[in-house]
Formats: structure tokens, sequence, C-alpha cells
């Protein structure tokens, strides 16, 4: 399993950079298989931490997202609407969902090795 540790990660299993970037781990991609839509939030809605913000479907599932911020999103990954696979190939780079102009971490948020403990148990 790939885990960035510059990332912090939420036990939902989505992921935040420090410039506010977000996405959903490797171990959540490989759990769900194959993407196949991802539904983005609008750039300029305003979350609070927890707030379910976005949509992933794959083969297997459909599988909401929570903001693990606070903040006012920003810009959204308009690549996954033509190629939503990129969650799966490129979890970290490529296959980012939004970003946000964060206020306030989630306070839940764990380090990359936590993150895998809890991931892997």
């Amino acid at each position: 399993m790939n885990t960035p540790t510059e990332l912090k990660y939420a036990a939902s299993h989505e992921w935040l950079s420090e410039d506010g970037t977000v996405g959903i781990s490797d171990f959540a991609q490989d759990q769900l298989g194959d993407v196949v839509y991802v539904e983005l939030p609008e750039v300029g809605r305003e979350v609070t931490a927890g707030d379910t913000i976005a949509v992933v479907e794959s083969v297997k599932t459909a599988s909401d997202i929570y903001a693990p911020a606070s903040g006012t999103v920003t810009a959204v990954n308009e690549e996954l609407s033509g190629s939503p696979e990129l969650v799966n190939s490129s979890p970290y780079e490529n296959g980012w969902l939004f970003k946000l102009d964060v206020t306030e971490e989630r306070g839940d948020l764990m380090d990359a090795a936590t993150y895998t403990e809890t991931a892997e148990s």
C-alpha cells in the first residue's frame, strides 16, 4: 500500500495535502475496484469538515467522499470526467479530486503511519 508521508489521512480514507488538495488513498481505490464515475463538488462550495462532498462510483459500489477539512472548494479535477480511472492509476498525483481553501482541519486526521495501521486492521 502506497501511503505518502507528507499527507494527512481521514479514517474514511480521504487524504489532504498542505496545499488543500484532497483525494482518496491508494488503499481506498484498491478496495473500490475500477472507478467508473466521479461526482465532484462545485467550485465555490463552502463545506464543513465531515460533510459529504463528492461520490466515487466503481464497478462494485458507490462511496461518499467526506471533507477532511472545512473551507471553500477552489478547484476540481476536470480530467476525472473523461478519465475517472485516474483515481485508480494515480490516486496521489493525477487522480486527486478537488482543492480546498482550508479554514480548519478535522481533528482526527492521521499521519501516514497511523493511517496505514488503521487501514490494514
